[in-house]
């Protein structure tokens, strides 16, 4: 069982963020289905358990390939090193995992994430079958390691078992390791079906992925409308390489951004995650539609992708959401600030994500969502703030996840900072989410809340220590470590 409490008791905040107002001395309640049921800034504390701090919205983590956790380290010897001979790697670490080890490391990357601010995550989740692409005798066993995994650290789970089927533009054959992430259309349907099956409960749904262009058909892209159904999120990666663009261009006579608009109905269900490398008419294109582009910095800067021009994407109204991606970080408030200083740096100045910046960081004028998207003054009116309004709210359009605000209705997943922490001690309204955001890496969260339970208690997952130690097997099994 998850380590929650379902007591549900009411609850009394000193300071909760609703909207982009701070309100004092809230009660709150909620519901046996995880939601708040009523919100009364200035309400009684009567019969409450109060919670002192700083409560802000749980963050989403867009974009997680959880197995990943157990590798980071162990690609960063090559003297030539570059993306593809870091999948090289990856490849040849993933014919290793049992599902065993898939379970035990994913639980502890979402422990991890739990408690650093993370309520949810897309699991974008290729790994199938076992080594040499052998079946399993239940072809649900990885995803339901997965979703046992997300029910012992108590975290929300949107889980997108992954189309893959080719290892390259050409259709090339899947080798080595890659046989192990064979999927067609059906396939993924068979998934859907067999863990709805599976009871799953409010706190996990499903979603939809294609790995990426080269690694599906132009049929297979055709044919995602006949399957996807509502609101269910669609991902792919795409344009995370220049390569990758140029091979587009040479098979599909189009740039990734642009095929994937010209052939898909993407709409507001989409993420497409990384998008590092698009022209302006793809960045235009990406914003008209409304799809969201899932960023991970630590990432991306770790693989040599490139940056993402954050800046002009949001002074067209783009949207963007945060993810972990390969987990080499587990922290929001790192993805954000890596995101931030990555354009700082581009641009040399301070206020990029301010107005529309052109490709030689000459302003064009027109104002930034990010930076537009609290007000002028307020909770969400600096940089720090901005930011994680887009990866509150964009971040749970992206996983069709209800929450990233706090209101009745809302899920309640939430996160209580410690106001008595150094990083936070003095700041005010209206900087407090600037100074989380940009004050270091020393972790101010000191409680969690997914659906209306506690995952995390004064700094502490309830089941960190098993999870932990579960963990170090596996790791140790591949290692050859005593």
């Amino acid at each position: 069982m998850p380590p929650q409490t379902r007591d549900r008791p009411a609850l009394h905040f000193h300071r909760l963020l609703i909207g982009d107002r701070w309100e004092r001395d809230v009660r709150m309640e909620v519901g046996d289905d995880g939601r708040v049921a009523a919100l009364s800034p200035g309400g009684s504390c009567e019969g409450c358990e109060r919670v002192a701090g700083w409560a802000v919205p749980g963050v989403p983590n867009v974009h997680s390939h959880s197995f990943q956790r157990a590798m980071a380290g162990l690609a960063e010897r090559g003297a030539q090193d570059s993306f593809w001979s870091w999948r090289d790697v990856m490849y040849a670490f993933v014919d290793r995992l049992t599902p065993g080890d898939v379970e035990a490391i994913t639980a502890q990357v979402y422990v991890e994430m739990l408690k650093s601010g993370f309520t949810c995550v897309g699991e974008f989740h290729y790994l199938h079958h076992a080594p040499g692409g052998r079946g399993y005798d239940d072809p649900a066993e990885m995803s339901l390691r997965i979703v046992a995994a997300a029910r012992t650290a108590g975290i929300g789970l949107v889980h997108m078992p992954v189309v893959y089927e080719a290892g390259g533009f050409g259709g090339d054959a899947l080798l080595g390791g890659q046989r192990r992430f064979r999927m067609d259309l059906e396939g993924a349907a068979g998934l859907h079906e067999a863990l709805r099956a599976a009871s799953l409960e409010p706190g996990i749904r499903l979603g939809w992925a294609l790995h990426s262009l080269r690694a599906v058909s132009r049929e297979t892209v055709g044919r995602l409308d006949e399957f996807v159904a509502g609101d269910a999120p669609v991902h792919i990666h795409i344009a995370e390489q220049e390569r990758e663009v140029r091979d587009c261009l040479a098979h599909r006579g189009a740039r990734p951004v642009e095929w994937l608009l010209d052939h898909a109905s993407v709409d507001s269900r989409w993420c497409l995650v990384h998008a590092t490398h698009i022209a302006n008419e793809e960045m235009n294109g990406i914003a008209a539609r409304g799809a969201v582009v899932g960023l991970c910095p630590t990432t991306e800067a770790n693989l040599g992708d490139g940056l993402f021009p954050l800046g002009a994407f949001a002074g067209r109204g783009g949207r963007f959401g945060i993810g972990t991606d390969s987990h080499v970080s587990r922290s929001p408030v790192e993805e954000l600030r890596l995101l931030d200083y990555g354009q700082r740096l581009v641009y040399r100045s301070r206020s990029v994500l301010g107005p529309e910046h052109d490709s030689a960081g000459r302003e064009k004028g027109a104002r930034s969502a990010v930076r537009d998207a609290g007000g002028r003054r307020g909770a969400l009116s600096g940089a720090g703030g901005a930011l994680l309004a887009h990866a509150w709210r964009d971040g749970c359009g992206a996983l069709g996840w209800d929450a990233g605000t706090i209101g009745a209705g809302a899920r309640a997943d939430l996160v209580v900072l410690d106001d008595g922490h150094p990083a936070l001690l003095g700041h005010s309204e209206e900087t407090v989410l600037d100074s989380w955001v940009f004050s270091g890496t020393e972790n101010p969260i000191r409680h969690v809340m997914v659906g209306g339970c506690w995952v995390v208690r004064d700094g502490r997952h309830g089941r960190e220590e098993e999870v932990k130690e579960a963990f170090a097997e596996a790791v140790r099994r591949h290692s050859g470590a005593a």
